[in-house]
């Protein structure tokens, strides 16, 4: 077995990228300190192909190098916008018809495994900020809870980890579903 070269592993341009179908599925960052955090998240949305990225609350905005450090240009990629105000965002993404999905541990969450999206709905999937979570404010507007079940002691997963896990979830669900 041997590595694919870069010229194999036919990757789109930005262009291409753009025009390509997208995975239904917009992340809403719920005051996402880490800026580190942030630029992963991109990435892996961009490796996802999703249709896009709300940045909320005290989330950090490109351009910012700490940021590009982990995004590697895809916040040249994900079409990303800016709102200061969590609440703002949801009750606009419910008026485009997205279910509204917490990524968080809460009374009467459904574990991942549980949960099964639909290729023809959109949805709307929040993270939550390193220590709190989920804001109080967007938990009172979602339509549902997803749980990533965890097994060790710490009960806590890094906020990309988690969106690494919940993005293949429901890329493998919606697209071979």
């Amino acid at each position: 077995m041997r590595k694919l070269s870069m010229d194999e592993l036919n990757r789109p341009t930005i262009e291409q990228f753009k025009n390509r179908k997208k995975l239904p599925v917009v992340l809403l960052l719920d005051s996402i300190r880490s800026l580190h955090n942030v630029g992963s998240i991109f990435r892996t949305a961009d490796g996802f192909a999703i249709e896009r990225i709300i940045l909320c609350g005290i989330t950090g905005q490109p351009p910012h190098r700490e940021i590009e450090k982990t995004a590697l240009g895809a916040t040249q990629s994900i079409d990303w916008s800016y709102e200061k105000n969590i609440i703002n965002a949801i009750s606009h993404l419910r008026k485009e018809n997205y279910q509204i999905i917490a990524i968080e541990q809460a009374d009467n969450s459904l574990y991942l495994d549980e949960y099964q999206p639909k290729a023809n709905k959109k949805y709307a999937l929040i993270l939550g900020n390193e220590v709190n979570g989920v804001s109080d404010e967007a938990m009172e507007m979602i339509d549902n809870c997803i749980e990533i079940p965890q097994f060790g002691t710490k009960h806590s997963l890094n906020v990309v980890v988690s969106a690494g896990i919940i993005l293949w979830d429901f890329y493998a669900k919606i697209t071979k579903g």
